[in-house]
């Protein structure tokens, strides 16, 4: 017998005509044999209009008053759902967050799994009941009511798969899949039938509204298959497991993060402190910072451009001017008003010429790039808001995203059945016992110290100058690993990319005929550098893993010449003298959580 995790979403029960049909799902499920767990989030609006009611009677509420006002929106769905499977002739149990045992940190409207009994559920399962879970809430150690922040529902639901050993976790919702990028944006966006972790990872934090990252965290950390579906019909959607859709495909999924702002620092000293004094107070606040992009420094000062969400644009300003002062340094040209465009897939970690293709669609469409950092499998570039959607569309259009891989698995849904390993109940109970279910997880601290880096300072902010930058390059072979412009003003950006030591000669030639070309400032090289690299679980959702990683580099005295962030990893360049102790410093400072 299996057990399967349901989770449905706000619009899948927003009125009774839609509970019912969810419930009939449920009980279909239980009707095959299977044990059902339905996860539920509030009735449609419901969150919002509770919202709305606080601000009328309290412009400024406290965090746990808004957790004890919220979680009655689950309540109420969890009970009728209870109510709609007894009403089709089926036991049916609903319970809060709390009555299953849901254990949460104290951090009101944004608390982080703890841990989760299984005692209660399993025994109501065994009974033959169809169990009704409240999503998004849980209980702290006072027994205080908690509730986990945006996606809250999605990550009850997997993590529920997760300590109970669940063969799938179904999240229904008003879509009816993963798609190559938001449908509702691009017609011709594709259904895929298999998206990976690691890519639907950085998908969700670049904007796709179809799972929230935390649960594809946990997805990945506890190996649960999640399915994605439509409430409103039988097709079977799209797996997310551990391995990609075709291998073989650069570029799997395009995204845009519309509602963007950025923010740049000029003069920034080169010492060991400064990231930290810069991004410690805003992590504090629990601010999103995505794109960081810092350039090395020239005689002792570089520029460091990073973006946050547009709604905390302001809040990121305040908080960051005295940090400045401080340093010494100036707040450069900034802006509410620019999108983020990038481009995702497992396939990138090894073909080249991606992002020059990516920089030759935009440069054709007469878009100019702000600012580009890359990952491993992710390349992000910064335009103004009014070029946004002209930009996505030239992407997914340049890597061929509405039509299906010819190398795509075949049958990804009888594929798993073949493969998936379902652990015991006493094996996942073993395996979860005495740890912090959303701590951070770390894979790896590693050094490569074979990279040079090369930067062309004051780059002109015009389309196709960053994509013959990058085909000259490819032309001549030289492969390029990170990439990152930082802005410097409206005119003009710093580009600074790494390469092979081997390649540096030939890489820095093809650099002075291009600065030669472009009427460019003396470029800036340097032959011996050191690329660190933290890979984990949690990276971008524990804001405090970056700030850690600056720390302990502060403390060892050792600066931060390039760094770029991702949903899954965090580069950074220091000197290359300096890379075994950097190495040595960050495998200290992470050493409880690497797994």
């Amino acid at each position: 017998m299996a057990l399967i995790v349901q989770k449905f979403g706000g619009t899948s029960v927003a009125d009774s005509e839609k509970i019912l049909s969810a419930a009939r799902k449920a009980i279909r499920a239980h009707q095959n044999g299977d044990q059902v767990v339905v996860v539920v989030s509030a009735m449609g609006k419901n969150t919002d209009h509770l919202i709305a009611l606080a601000h009328e009677v309290n412009e400024h509420p406290s965090a746990r008053e808004m957790d004890m006002l919220l979680a009655t929106g689950e309540q109420v769905s969890v009970a009728l759902m209870a109510m709609a499977i007894a009403s089709l002739g089926y036991k049916a149990v609903s319970l809060t967050g709390a009555q299953i045992g849901i254990h949460t940190d104290s951090s009101h409207t944004k608390a982080r799994i703890r841990s989760i009994s299984t005692e209660r559920v399993r025994k109501l399962l065994d009974e033959g009941n169809i169990v009704i879970a409240a999503g998004f809430q849980g209980i702290d150690e006072n027994y205080d009511i908690t509730t986990l922040g945006r996606g809250g529902s999605d990550t009850t639901a997997v993590a529920l798969a997760a300590v109970l050993g669940a063969e799938t976790c179904e999240i229904y919702t008003d879509v009816d899949g993963v798609y190559t990028t938001d449908p509702r944006v691009l017609p011709e966006a594709r259904l895929t039938r298999q998206v990976s972790y690691d890519e639907m990872l950085e998908l969700a934090s670049l904007g796709a509204s179809v799972m929230h990252n935390r649960s594809i965290e946990f997805g990945k950390k506890f190996n649960v298959p999640i399915h994605v579906r439509s409430s409103f019909s039988d097709r079977l959607g799209s797996l997310i497991v551990a391995e990609p859709e075709a291998p073989d495909q650069a570029v799997s999924g395009a995204a845009l993060t519309k509602n963007e702002a950025r923010i740049s620092l000029l003069d920034v000293p080169d010492v060991p402190q400064a990231c930290f004094q810069i991004f410690a107070p805003v992590a504090a606040e629990k601010i999103t910072v995505d794109m960081i992009v810092q350039n090395p420094a020239t005689d002792g000062l570089s520029n460091l451009s990073f973006t946050v969400p547009r709604d905390e644009y302001e809040q990121t300003l305040a908080i960051i001017r005295p940090r400045i002062e401080e340093l010494g340094a100036r707040l450069g040209d900034c802006s509410d008003s620019v999108s983020k465009v990038s481009v995702v897939g497992l396939g990138m970690a090894h073909q080249v010429g991606v992002a020059k293709r990516m920089f030759r669609c935009l440069a054709n469409a007469g878009i100019d790039i702000q600012m580009i950092t890359t990952s491993e499998i992710k390349i992000s570039v910064l335009v103004d808001r009014s070029q946004a959607l002209q930009a996505l569309r030239s992407v997914h259009e340049e890597f061929s995203l509405d039509k299906r891989p010819e190398t795509a698995i075949t049958n990804p849904f009888e594929h798993l059945k073949a493969n998936r390993q379902v652990s015991s109940p006493a094996e996942v109970i073993s395996r979860l016992r005495g740890i912090d279910m959303e701590a951070i997880t770390i894979h790896g601290v590693t050094l490569d110290d074979t990279q040079s880096r090369l930067t062309l300072p004051r780059l002109p902010n015009r389309a196709g100058v960053a994509a013959k930058v990058f085909e000259s390059l490819a032309e001549q072979g030289v492969f390029v690993d990170m990439i990152l412009q930082s802005w410097f003003n409206a005119d003009s950006s710093d580009l600074s990319f790494t390469v092979p030591r081997s390649q540096y000669p030939l890489a820095r030639e093809i650099a002075e005929k291009l600065a030669d070309e472009l009427g460019l400032l003396a470029i800036k090289g340097k032959e011996l550098i050191a690329k660190l690299a933290v890979s984990g679980i949690g990276l971008r959702s524990h804001t405090g893993m970056a700030i850690g990683m600056f720390e302990a580099l502060m403390q060892a005295q050792i600066p931060i010449e390039m760094l770029n962030t991702s949903e899954v990893r965090v580069n950074l360049i220091v000197d290359g003298s300096l890379g075994r102790a950097a190495l040595n410093c960050l495998q200290q400072r992470f050493r409880s959580e690497l797994s």
